[in-house]
């Protein structure tokens, strides 16, 4: 079961921006699915050393970020 988790943040003016431009140009993409796709990828690249690739936590995170890229429009 996938659960969605609501996640109300601050942001830089100049990174609002930037994503405005880039979802402006990107018609296939919002703000959601961004977030998903930048989020699971930082966790990818610097989560905790100690987890390795076979870890559940590590294999969920590696699904949502390749789910979110190749999702296809609605």
């Amino acid at each position: 079961m996938n659960a969605n988790v609501s996640i109300l943040t601050e942001i830089p003016e100049e990174l609002h921006q930037s994503l405005k431009s880039y979802l402006e140009t990107h018609p296939t993409w919002d703000q959601d699915r961004v977030f998903a796709a930048a989020l699971s990828l930082f966790l990818l690249q610097n989560g905790n050393s100690k987890v390795t690739e076979a870890s559940p936590n590590y294999r969920a995170c590696a699904r949502v970020y390749l789910e979110t890229l190749f999702q296809r429009p609605a």
